[in-house]
This record gives C-alpha cells, structure tokens and sequence, in this order.
C-alpha cells in the first residue's frame, strides 16, 4: 500500500508539473499588455499609434499588424529626402539632416526571419514610425547663446558614409557659434560622432554636449529571470542589469523605469543604452571627459538613455571638442571582446552570461572553433558532446566500480534493514558504519551527473544567448539551432491548423529524447525502493514534457549524449560482467518478490475462510490415543519381538541363513 501510494503521488506530481508548467510560466514571466497612453513629450515624437496590445517574441520586434504599419510609415519617412546614405560592409541605412539623427539603421549580415527572403534585420527606425528607434548628437539648451534643436536642418559636406567617407555636418547660430558634427564609421557596427563647438563671437559661451538613444519597447524581446532586456550600462566598471522598461507582471524586486520616470545611473558611465537578447544600441563616451548618465520614461511606451558631459564656457576664439560613439548592431562575442580590448570597459559583458561566463565562455569557445572547422552548428555540438563524454570516461569507470562495491555489500545492507527496520535512526548509523569498513561512497555515482549540470546550463545559455547560433541550419527538419523543434506530433507535423501549448507542443526531438532516457534508466542496476524505481521510471517521459519547448540544439546535445552513455554502460557491462549479472539476479529476484507478494496478497483477503478448519484439531487429541484396542496388540506384539530379538538380534545379523535353519 505504502508503494501504491507513493506511485499515485508520484502520478499527480507530474500531472501538476505538466499542466501547470505552461501556466506557471506565464503567470511569473508574462506577456506584458501594451496600451495606449498620454501623448510623449515633445522632444519624443510618438508613433503614429499605439497598439492596445502587443505579443512578444522571443528576439523582440514588431507583430501583427503593426508590421504593415512600420512599412507604411517608414516608407513615407525615409521618402522625405534631406538624408546622408551609410553604406558600409555590415550595416546599412540613412542619416536625417534635420536635427543629425541617426534614425535609419539596417545589418546586412542578419535577415529578420528564418525565410532567405526575408528582408535585414532593422535596428533604428525614425520618431512617430512604430518601431521608433533612434539616437540623436547635440547640445543642451543654453539661454545664454543659441544651439541646434531637432528641428534644426544641417548642412552635409558629402552624400554617403562610408568607412573611407567621414561625413561631416555644420550648422551656425546668429551669435557667432558654429558647431559640427563629423560622423565615421568602422567595417562594423560603430559609429563615431566627433562634436565640436567654436566661439566666434565676443563673449564667453557656455555650452554642454549630450547623445542620446530613444527608443520604443514594442519591439523589445522578452525579458526572463535568466535573459536581460531593457535599459543597460557600464558605471564605474560596473554591469547594470537591474534596470526594467517596467514593473509589468514582477513578483520580484523590481526597478521599471516607467513608475520611476528617472534613473541617474551613479558613477562614471563607461557606456549605457538599451539591449535586446541579440541587438544593442549603446553610446560610449570620451574616456577622459567628465560626464554623466540617466535614463527616463518620456511616457506612451518611450524611452530614453541620456549621456551629458559637463558644462564648459568658451571664451572668443576657443572651442571644445567632444567624441561619442555610436554602437548599434548585433551582440556578437568576438566582436564585443574586440572593442573590450580597445578601451571599452567590459564590452563583452553586454551579453548576459550571468555568474558562471568564467564557464559559458569557454564553452563558447570550443563550440565556435568546432563551428569553424565542422562547416555545422550542429554537428559541432555533436562532436562537443563526444568531447565531454571522452573526458568523463575515466569518472563514469569509477562510477561504475563504485555500483560494484555498492552491489557486494547489498546483503549485508538488507540485514541491516531487516534487523533495525523500526529504529531509522540506528539504521543511518550503522549504515555509515558499513560504507565506511566496506570503504564504499555511495555518491560515486552521482558525480557524473553533477559534473553535466553546468556543463548543460553553459550550453543552455550559449544556444539562447549567443547570435552566432542564430538561424544556424542542423539536418533534415531543424533549420535554426536555437529554436524549438518546429515539427509537434500533437498538430501531426503541421498538417492540422493550430498551434500546440509549450507543454504539449512534443516534437520529434523531444521524443527521441524520451526514449534514449528510458533506455539509459533501463540498463542501471535496479533501485531498491520500489518508489524509486517508479520515480525513474516515469522521469524520461515527464522530461519528454518539460524539454520540448527547449532549443532544439539542446535538445541534440542531451540525446547525443545520451546515446554515448547507453553505448558506455555497455561496454563497461562487459567489462565488469559481475556487475551486470548482479543487476540481472537483483531484477529477477525483484519481479520474483513481486510476484510472490501478489500471491500472498490475494489470499490475504479471504484469509478468515483458510482458518475455519483450525477448531477440528480437538479430533485427534481425544479418542485416537486413548483406544485401549490399539495399544493391546501394540504391547503384546512388542513382546516376544523385544524378548527373543534382543537375544537372536546380532544372530541373525552376523548370519541370518544358519541360525533360522538350525531351527
């Protein structure tokens, strides 16, 4: 009964886990609901619309039919002329001359779908489109002398921007100063904004450079427990992750900007922007200029990152030059390091790798250079897996060693528990005692285990982190890596027109791992609590459930290896054949017991009716040994066989013919 009971709980413990897996994971990280707001500021421009609500994906962007929308507006915006072309290897897209606003950005080198079609991936868009998203160079307002605004038109002395091609931009006030931007760009994703500001007048000017980055969330990816997006920054050395577009949905400790309206970010910004889960657009201000940073809420889903320098006053015929960069474009890991080695603090830690990247990275690494020399993504975590089950042989060799000890000291562990079955505490005791004499670990077992763990989380991190992982084919049906399996049983592989839940959207690889656990579970040595064993039993299949809605790459790494650990138990079987046999003997003689145990429990409930005949056993202690008739010839007889025996017994045993002829 103890077992049934504990099987049944077992049952409804996963039934819980797999109905209220999808349904707990919307309720603590749910789809924020957009609405619509109060008009932004006027130094905001809103989108020309505001949703009533918005679906999230997974790398952000816009959904619906706010798709045909941007189009529409961005085709009108980009239509008014009065722009500077940027053409570069990597980046594409346009500069608007009214108020110097980088507001049109492409990368040639990332497509938005998964379809070759597909157009490139957009990361600015101009103010009132909905997907706005721009950064702006200028100065702060000044009473004292007159300076550019948004809707100020500069002059160009060049067309396109290119990485041999500065641009540079000029505009002069009425008061004698003349200020310039000069724009140039890398073979990536940075751009440099050179400021600079001449007094040609007669009195002292005060003036104070500044760069911004504005920006909508409609199009942010979501934000989890384990993934950042939103506001980010470096202060003082420092990472900033904690900062929300909002406190939407939190049950934790939050900090969203639009209940706060504005965060000044304490210490020296060494950069500061805002981040999606593959793209971010970021300034980063000149080392030795003193400047500060804040980020603000301008209402209607807008937000804005503020990078300001320090006032300085310019006498006649001085000026001050002040150079921010621009980086907008793909998180790429090598590429961050680079400029990281160029002087820009902790660039790479933009990525959010968390607190074991002294871990991820390597993995990254080693996946990369597999990448680089396979051609495959996939294969490379293949021949990744096969690395680290190489170098966990000599572990699993004495894991296995360990199951043999623990084996040999089974019987005297089953007296143990028959003779201290009602004293558990004694039962631990002596227990400790016998692996100690037997010099027995019984946790040699688990350290394989203990060592995937964060081998698993670091490529767990890697698939749903690094782009370089993006969209990468595998075989067959997997076309990207860091996707879920996009064919599920439950819609028979897309040929029904629904969309699975993430708890029921089972595909092909989820079922392969499935089955390849089953098989793993099946060659360990039997457990000894019959619970247990239930337990282990129903584990493959409830994480068929959970790992489904995973990355497929994931899914490749545990069923890969998964298949070396079936193959490694076999050949360790064979070579520790006691063990094996063992674990047959503990099999049999456990479906032996079970089979007796039902035997014995079905009589067990007509156990009164086996008791009946009990009463009857008076019969035989009243008439049978008190006949005088059997006992009369019994003694006689005895008689003249006890007296002429004993005297011609060794007679007739010495020489039983002579004597009875004699006769």
């Amino acid at each position: 009964m103890e077992n049934q009971r504990n099987l049944i709980l077992a049952v409804v413990l996963t039934g819980m886990l797999l109905l209220g897996w999808d349904a707990g994971m919307r309720y603590f990280y749910p789809e924020p609901v957009i609405s619509a707001r109060n008009a932004p500021l006027a130094s905001a421009p809103a989108a020309t619309t505001a949703p009533a609500s918005v679906t999230r994906t997974r790398e952000g962007g816009l959904t619906g039919t706010a798709i045909a929308q941007e189009r529409r507006d961005l085709a009108t915006a980009l239509a008014k002329g009065g722009r500077v072309r940027i053409v570069a290897p990597r980046v594409a897209g346009s500069i608007d001359l009214t108020g110097a606003i980088i507001d049109d950005l492409t990368l040639s080198d990332h497509r938005e779908l998964l379809d070759k079609r597909s157009g490139p991936v957009r990361v600015l868009s101009p103010a009132g489109t909905p997907a706005q998203h721009f950064a702006q160079f200028g100065w702060a307002p000044n009473l004292g002398i007159q300076v550019p605004t948004p809707a100020t038109v500069w002059q160009a002395d060049g067309t396109t921007l290119t990485p041999k091609t500065p641009v540079t931009l000029r505009w002069d006030n009425t008061t004698g100063q003349s200020f310039a931007i000069r724009f140039a760009i890398d073979a990536n994703y940075m751009i440099s904004a050179t400021q600079t500001v001449v007094n040609r007048g007669t009195i002292a000017a005060v003036v104070r450079p500044f760069a911004l980055v504005n920006r909508t969330d409609q199009t942010k990816s979501l934000d989890s427990f384990n993934v950042h997006s939103g506001p980010i920054g470096a202060f003082d050395g420092s990472v900033e992750f904690g900062i929300d577009y909002d406190c939407d949905g939190s049950f934790l400790a939050c900090n969203g900007l639009r209940e706060s309206r504005l965060i000044a970010n304490p210490g020296k910004p060494d950069w500061i922007g805002f981040t999606d889960i593959y793209w971010m657009s970021t300034l980063i201000p000149e080392a030795a200029a003193p400047s500060t940073s804040d980020f603000r809420s301008l209402g209607n889903r807008i937000y804005r990152a503020d990078l300001l320098y320090r006032p300085t006053a310019l006498g006649a015929g001085q000026q001050l030059t002040r150079t921010t960069r621009l980086f907008a474009g793909a998180k790429e890991n090598s590429l961050l390091e680079t400029y990281q080695a160029g002087g820009i603090t902790n660039f790479s830690l933009a990525i959010d790798w968390g607190w074991f990247r002294w871990f991820e990275k390597p993995i990254f690494a080693l996946l990369e250079w597999l990448f680089r020399t396979l051609g495959n993504f996939g294969v490379a975590i293949i021949a990744l897996t096969f690395i680290v089950r190489g170098l966990m042989f000599p572990i699993a060799q004495k894991q296995f060693a360990s199951m043999a000890a623990m084996r040999a000291i089974q019987p005297k562990m089953k007296a143990l528990q028959e003779r201290y079955k009602d004293d558990r505490p004694k039962l631990q005791q002596e227990t400790m005692a016998l692996y100690k004499t037997e010099k027995v670990n019984p946790l040699a077992g688990c350290l394989p285990i203990f060592l995937q763990i964060p081998i698993f989380f670091a490529l767990y991190k890697v698939l749903i982190l690094a782009i370089e992982m993006r969209h990468q084919p595998f075989a067959l049906w997997i076309k990207d890596l860091s996707a879920p399996d996009p064919l599920h049983i439950l819609n028979l592989f897309g040929l029904l027109p629904f969309t699975p839940p993430s708890f029921l959207a089972i595909g092909i690889l989820a079922v392969l791992l499935g089955i390849t656990m089953w098989l793993q579970f099946k060659l360990n040595p039997a457990q000894m609590d019959p619970a247990q064993e239930q337990i282990f039993k129903l584990m493959p299949w409830v994480l068929m459930f959970v790992m489904a809605p995973f990355a497929a790459g994931l899914l490749i790494y545990w069923i890969t290896s998964n298949v070396l650990t079936i193959a490694q138990q076999s050949f360790l079987y064979s070579r520790h054949p006691q063990l094996k046999a063992q674990s047959e003997k503990d099999a049999a003689d456990k479906a032996r017991n079970a089979a007796r145990d039902t035997v014995v429990d079905q009589p067990a409930t007509v156990k009164p009716v086996a008791t009946k005949p009990a009463p009857a056993t008076p019969s035989p202690r009243t008439p049978k040994p008190r006949t005088p008739s059997p006992r009369t010839p019994k003694t006689r007889a005895p008689k003249p066989h006890s007296g002429p025996k004993p005297r011609s017994g060794p007679k007739p045993h010495s020489g039983p013919k002579p004597k009875p002829g004699g006769r």
